[in-house]
């Protein structure tokens, strides 16, 4: 169900969005493009959340909340008079905002946990790589989108005291259950969800594996807006579909196989000379005889 407009939000919509709903709305086979105006989120909502999970949210993700209580964008393309839906850009509100790998009441006493998952031997961080997130107290883990089930794009507390300083980062977590790395804060993740347009699978071009092909054409057609297109340059050719008729259909065109005859000669004189040669046979067979 989708909420009432807010008149507060009207005059920062275009700044909010960053202009992508003309952009989108202008593009070939988009048929429609929906964005769900919320209210902005109650200031006690934010200070019962930070209670309830003993830590302080960004400051940038705080300021998000006070002017819009999630986010949520939808566009369709429209193909043999079908409309599909297609992008989504989704940030859950304060109150979706859930812990990842926290305990549940409704979970077995001895069932096994996200946290049993650890592993002590996977590779710290670095300083070129950032330390992955821990299911278990290490870290603070909080979902910001699901991306309709492809993974998870988390809000992630590391090691500093969360009630204190808000250290935060944003990592992608697969379905996999592996880590990639996105940004350093909410804002600059903010801006590759609505630059990369909310396409299928858009979190995995910053992984090691990729998009897969199916997403890959989509991106081919409806290419990010974004100024760091290095992950997609890499392999801007794998993005156009190179198919060749001329081999896919090649057993269809094979040229026709004409069987040769026994003899280039015509019928009437492979008769004759067969009878010339016959005689010639019986002739010489007679004189052997007569001899």
């Amino acid at each position: 169900m989708e909420e009432k407009p807010s008149a507060s939000i009207k005059p920062y919509l275009d700044k909010l969005t960053l202009g992508v709903t003309r952009i989108l709305e202008t593009s070939p086979g988009v048929a429609e493009v929906t964005f769900v105006e919320k209210e902005p989120a109650e200031r006690h909502a934010i200070i019962s959340w930070e209670q309830k999970n003993s830590c302080v949210l960004p400051e940038d993700l705080k300021n998000f909340y006070l002017m819009t209580d999630g986010f949520q964008m939808t566009w369709s393309v429209k193909t043999d008079d079908t409309t599909m839906p297609l992008g989504s850009m989704v940030i859950n509100g304060i109150s979706k905002l859930c812990r990842l790998g926290g305990s549940s009441m409704y979970t077995l006493p001895n069932a096994p946990g996200l946290a049993d998952l650890e592993d002590d031997t996977d590779e710290e961080g670095n300083g070129d790589k950032p330390e992955k997130p821990h299911f278990d107290s290490r870290s603070l883990i909080f979902e910001l989108d699901p991306c309709n089930g492809n993974g998870k794009v988390c809000l992630v507390y590391q090691h500093a005291k969360p009630d204190v300083s808000p250290e935060t980062e944003i990592w992608f977590l697969d379905r996999a259950l592996y880590w990639h790395f996105l940004t350093k804060t909410f804002t600059a993740y903010y801006r590759l969800l609505i630059t990369h347009l909310g396409l299928p699978q858009w979190q995995y071009a910053f992984t090691s594996y990729g998009v897969s092909p199916q997403a890959k054409q989509w991106f081919n057609m409806y290419k990010p807006i974004t100024i760091n297109t290095a992950l997609l340059a890499e392999e801007a050719d794998s993005f156009v579909n190179k198919l060749d008729p001329n081999k896919v259909f090649k057993s269809k065109n094979k040229t026709p196989v004409i069987k040769k005859k026994p003899s280039s000669q015509p019928a009437g004189s492979q008769k004759n000379h067969t009878s010339v040669t016959s005689s010639k046979a019986s002739s010489l067979a007679g004189n052997s005889s007569r001899k």
